[in-house]
């Protein structure tokens, strides 16, 4: 099959970028859309030309580095899926193939279809985690956990941080990442001791690092490769509240 790719190409984060075209033949429909990338930097170095830098690791849908926007969509055009999990066989013979990076203040491009999205460190270091001493692994099950939490726990786990939520919304919001790391810890036993201080850290943490306000638009919900439920934003809400009411009566 034969696409026509309009690829972002910015030499750093200080120059201006531009849209630039590349016509490829002979793309197997059985390529993933990385592979077909692959193919066009090695017709590039083979030229001479500077190759497109884009981000990938495992390649599997797990690290999230991938992300790219897609013809005005994170990831393209299939659902649940992220960059690296997405065929050729999704587009047409003869397609425009329009790739851009995120594009969010707090996402600034770095290269090409490179973006720095250590602002999600950030706000990881500001409390998406458990510091508290628990000593050795407990015997199994000597630690109640209703199915329902262990459940929806682990739907707001599989967040792979890519960055698709915030490059969906029109606000460039991160409320969707910041609630699936801050429920996942508020629906288990080993995060409530510091779940009111994580609520703040996080909350507050993304909103310095210039995320923009959730407007529960929906996007970022039809957008994650893992479709992790807008619900985490409302009980992100609900711990934010309670531990700001707590607060105050200290």
């Amino acid at each position: 099959m034969k696409v026509k790719l309009k690829i972002w190409r910015q030499p750093n984060a200080r120059s201006k970028g531009k849209f630039v075209d590349y016509d490829l033949d002979d793309i197997s429909p059985e390529m993933s859309f990385l592979e077909m990338l692959d193919a066009l930097n090695t017709r590039l170095i083979q030229q001479g030309d500077d190759p497109v830098a884009y981000e990938h690791d495992c390649r599997e849908g797990i690290c999230g580095s991938c992300g790219l926007f897609i013809n005005g969509r994170p990831h393209g055009p299939e659902r649940e899926v992220a960059t690296c999990q997405l065929h050729m066989r999704s587009f047409r013979d003869g397609d425009t193939i329009v790739v851009e990076p995120w594009r969010a203040k707090a996402f600034p491009v770095i290269k090409d279809l490179v973006v720095d999205r250590s602002a999600f460190e950030k706000i990881m270091d500001a409390g998406g985690f458990v510091s508290v001493d628990t000593g050795s692994a407990p015997e199994a099950n000597t630690t109640p956990v209703k199915k329902q939490n262990a459940e929806r726990a682990f739907d707001a786990g599989v967040c792979i941080g890519c960055g698709a939520c915030v490059a969906a919304c029109k606000n460039s919001s991160a409320s969707l990442f910041v609630a699936a790391k801050i429920s996942q810890l508020a629906l288990l036993p080993q995060g409530k001791a510091e779940a009111q201080r994580r609520a703040l850290n996080m909350v507050a943490r993304m909103e310095e690092l210039g995320f923009g306000s959730c407007t529960s638009t929906e996007a970022c919900e039809v957008e994650c490769p893992k479709s992790i439920s807008l619900d985490h934003i409302a009980r992100m809400n609900r711990e934010y509240l309670r531990a700001s009411f707590s607060e105050e009566k200290d």
